[in-house]
């Protein structure tokens, strides 16, 4: 009896991790457009589709991750994979998400030596855009239902958008809204909490930060081209606007490792392709040092945010059973939803640019809220469309 439940539980895990392989491969392949897409296409299959995560859970998720530096939707995959099937499950979720897209980086990569510039792809992204702004669209929605409990809330979300359209920092707003609904919560029930002190668990990482927070020497090598990029994934927070500064003041002014030509090239690849923003480095490697430095690149970078999820995780159940943090965690989920909102209205004013990706986008926001037609095959259409548009 105690071998059949062994053998089952074991099947159990494996299927499992089968399951997660299959899924964030296929991310991996068709999430183009930024972490707000990545996360609205995860929402549709994690939540609406698998049923692996309630809409709470998974917004909790997506609350801690932009509490700790790192690829957000990336640490969202990994979260997942814990989740689901322990740390076996984090390696195969994280690792899956990530190697799609850094080969197809590399490629380009290698292209982009070998001939000199940047292969033409523009028409698919003409059609991709309008498509994948339905899809971010289409998580707001559900998530909105989720995170928005009270009119408190709603107002709380509506000055996160106004403050971040102004464009104050991401962690400001974030954790801002977070202790302002924990102190109301706490002066409500009048009482005090120790739970506060989970705060201090975050910062158990700082030493973590600070170790490795050193400057690469100036010579260029495998070693270095690692050490730097774990830096870079170990402190970045916020968009990939802020990974662009990091990247321009170390690489270009300060070390003179690559021209400002090669560092929009590389900007560009890690925006037209699918899934993180951070294989950037994987182009910026192999530029460096090759296969090996793009290698040493990808691996740094993304390094860090499997370590951070795996600290961070056991806190969230934590943070949810608390009053105090659980109002904490509420007002980070709400501002969390506005910081989706600017970026979706961000990547609107670049998509919706005549009336044909109007329309697409419209149809295709129709297709997913009222027809649950999966995000997959639309952005499959997209390409099609794209291509057939592009030799016409």
């Amino acid at each position: 009896m105690g071998k059949t439940i062994e053998k089952a539980l074991k099947k159990s895990s494996v299927n499992s991790l089968e399951e997660l392989a299959l899924l964030f491969l296929k991310l991996g392949i068709t999430a183009f457009g930024g972490p707000a897409v990545h996360i609205a296409m995860m929402q549709e299959e994690v939540v609406n589709k698998k049923k692996w995560l309630t809409q709470e859970k998974f917004l909790d998720l997506v609350g801690v991750t932009n509490l700790i530096p790192g690829p957000n939707s990336t640490e969202m995959a990994i979260h997942i994979g814990l989740l689901r099937a322990g740390v076996p499950g984090l390696i195969v979720a994280g690792t899956c998400f990530i190697i799609p897209a850094a080969i197809i980086v590399l490629l380009l990569a290698w292209a982009y030596v070998s001939f000199g510039k940047l292969p033409q792809i523009s028409g698919i992204l003409y059609t991709i855009k309008p498509v994948v702004i339905a899809v971010v669209l289409q998580a707001l929605w559900g998530f909105g239902k989720t995170a928005i409990k009270t009119k408190f809330l709603g107002l709380i979300c509506v000055i996160a958008i106004i403050l971040s359209v102004f464009r104050l920092n991401e962690l400001v707003i974030l954790f801002g809204a977070g202790i302002i609904l924990a102190l109301i919560k706490w002066f409500n029930t009048f009482r005090k909490t120790q739970d506060t002190s989970l705060f201090s668990s975050f910062f158990l990482m700082l030493p973590f930060l600070e170790a490795i927070a050193v400057t690469p020497t100036v010579t260029l090598g495998i070693w270095p081209i690692f050490i730097f990029f774990l830096k870079v994934g170990s402190v970045l927070f916020g968009s990939g606007y802020v990974l662009i500064a990091f990247l321009r003041a170390d690489l270009v002014e300060k070390y003179g490792w690559l021209t400002e030509t090669q560092l929009l090239d590389a900007i560009a690849i890690g925006q037209v392709t699918p899934g993180p923003l951070f294989t950037t480095a994987t182009f910026i490697g192999y530029l460096l040092a090759g296969y090996s430095g793009a290698l040493a690149a990808t691996v740094g970078i993304f390094l860090p945010a499997f370590i951070f999820v795996l600290a961070s995780n056991p806190l969230i159940p934590r943070l949810r059973k608390s009053p105090i943090m659980g109002a904490f965690l509420d007002g980070v989920n709400v501002t969390s939803l506005a910081l989706m909102a600017t970026a979706l209205w961000q990547l609107t004013s670049t998509a919706i640019v005549d009336y044909l990706t109007l329309i697409l986008a419209l149809l295709s926001a129709i297709a997913l809220i009222w027809f649950r037609i999966n995000s997959t095959w639309l952005i499959a259409a997209s390409v099609i469309i794209g291509l057939i548009l592009k030799f016409i």
